[in-house]
């Protein structure tokens, strides 16, 4: 899953850009807000954590642009200052979650999940697919109670293809969504890794849906 990461501080910036990474997620960062608002308009992101406290352009305006624009991807904001006034203005300016600084890095991963999750229609922490089984507090991947073992690219594939279960992705989304910005984009490689979860899933999961893309096919609760 793919993330934006808007803070100006970089102490604090850095902090964040090592913990969501170690927690599975793709991360482009921005330290303004008019970099922020280009990076949510032109790039797909699954959420954004954004500080309101930004030069150039505060949060709650670039916020405001976004959902001015359409675009509905899940917003946490950070607040430097405990106000209910500035919760209250960032949640009507269309802020799905808020946290307060300081706040335990914990509890901003725990709040990102949640919001990924009921963005896509999920409501349990587990992602499953028949016996398939991702644990998106630990990133911990399972196949009938016995550990996966994948690369970070597999990982971002498969964590993917289950948020968006029995859907058909398309080569060009599994592309956004498993590289980084900046980074020199290839669309054979996500067959590779098509290739590479298929020798490791059970024959079937994964079905290519010609001129299409993948879709993740789960069996009947």
């Amino acid at each position: 899953m793919r993330v934006l990461l808007v803070e100006d501080e970089p102490t604090l910036a850095q902090q964040l850009q090592v913990s969501l990474s170690a927690a599975g997620y793709l991360v482009d960062s921005a330290d303004n807000g008019v970099d922020a608002h280009y990076l949510g308009e032109v790039e797909p992101y699954d959420a954004v954590v954004l500080d309101i406290g930004l030069p150039q352009r505060d949060g709650l305006s670039v916020l405001q642009q976004w959902r001015a624009a359409g675009l509905t991807l899940p917003v946490l904001i950070l607040t430097a200052r405990d106000s209910w006034r500035e919760k209250v203005a960032g949640i009507d300016a269309g802020a799905d979650d808020y946290l307060s600084k300081p706040f335990h890095m914990e509890e901003l991963l725990a709040r990102l999940r949640a919001l990924i999750r009921r963005a896509g229609g999920h409501a349990c922490t587990e992602l499953a697919c028949g016996a398939l089984l991702l644990d998106t507090r630990s990133s911990r991947v399972t196949l009938a109670g016995v550990a996966l073992t994948l690369t970070s690219h597999e990982y971002r594939v498969l964590a993917y293809l289950l948020h968006h279960r029995d859907a058909v992705v398309s080569r060009s989304d599994l592309i956004e969504h498993i590289y980084a910005q900046d980074y020199d984009r290839d669309s054979n490689t996500v067959e590779v890794f098509i290739a590479r979860l298929r020798k490791k899933l059970p024959a079937g999961m994964i079905t290519t849906v010609r001129g299409l893309g993948y879709r993740l096919d789960c069996p009947p609760a």
